[in-house]
């Protein structure tokens, strides 16, 4: 499939979010489509198709299948994951948009950037959730939907960028409005519980 310029920036949208997910699978993935020419990838992106590259994806992504199912070391584990998951997707971005003007690659990158953030953040937050659960079954289901949601949204966006690229951005504004929610919940919470201790503490006498 030979991508457009709109093409390539919906794939580096929707590939950024599935690297946010799981960057391992999401570079492998695109590796393996690549050296068995099911797509044909922009030449900056030539080097996913290499064999090291695609080994080392694949060592990496069975490494994190196991650590992120185990409870409590998975957050750990993802937390770790920001310094390489919103880096790698910023570069993927990059060179997915290398047809475009040096400005507009740039503008992508950082898109690329923000939207991997985005989802490892949202996938964090998950996380945080469902740690507390006596049992570990919903957090490796958790993280076995993911593998599997990244993987699918990297294939996607080779076969049908615009519609990987929306299914992204709507992802990310969930997330966004989840957060806001969350955030203004716990604002009210505390300030109420502030009010509160003010109210009940005792006055000076004269």
């Amino acid at each position: 499939m030979d991508f457009s310029p709109r093409q390539l920036a919906a794939l580096a949208i929707a590939t950024s979010f599935a690297a946010g997910v799981n960057v391992y699978a999401t570079v492998a993935t695109l590796g393996l489509l690549a050296r068995f020419n099911v797509i044909e990838l922009p030449a900056s992106l030539s080097v996913v198709a290499e064999n090291w590259a695609i080994a080392s994806a694949s060592a990496l992504f069975l490494v994190e299948f196991i650590a992120d199912k185990v409870p409590f070391f998975d957050l750990v584990w993802n937390a770790l994951q920001t310094f390489v998951r919103v880096p790698v997707a910023a570069l993927l971005a990059y060179g997915a948009a290398s047809h475009l003007s040096p400005a507009d690659q740039l503008l992508i990158a950082a898109l690329g950037s923000v939207v991997a953030l985005a989802a490892h953040s949202g996938k964090m937050a998950a996380r945080v959730a469902v740690a507390p659960s006596p049992e570990p079954f919903s957090n490796i289901a958790l993280s076995f939907g993911e593998d599997v949601f990244a993987v699918f949204l990297t294939w996607l966006a080779t076969k049908h960028p615009f519609i990987a690229a929306a299914i992204a951005l709507v992802l990310v504004v969930a997330i966004v409005a989840v957060a806001r929610v969350v955030i203004r919940a716990l604002r009210s919470v505390f300030g109420g519980a502030g009010r509160h201790a003010r109210s009940t503490a005792p006055t000076a006498g004269p």
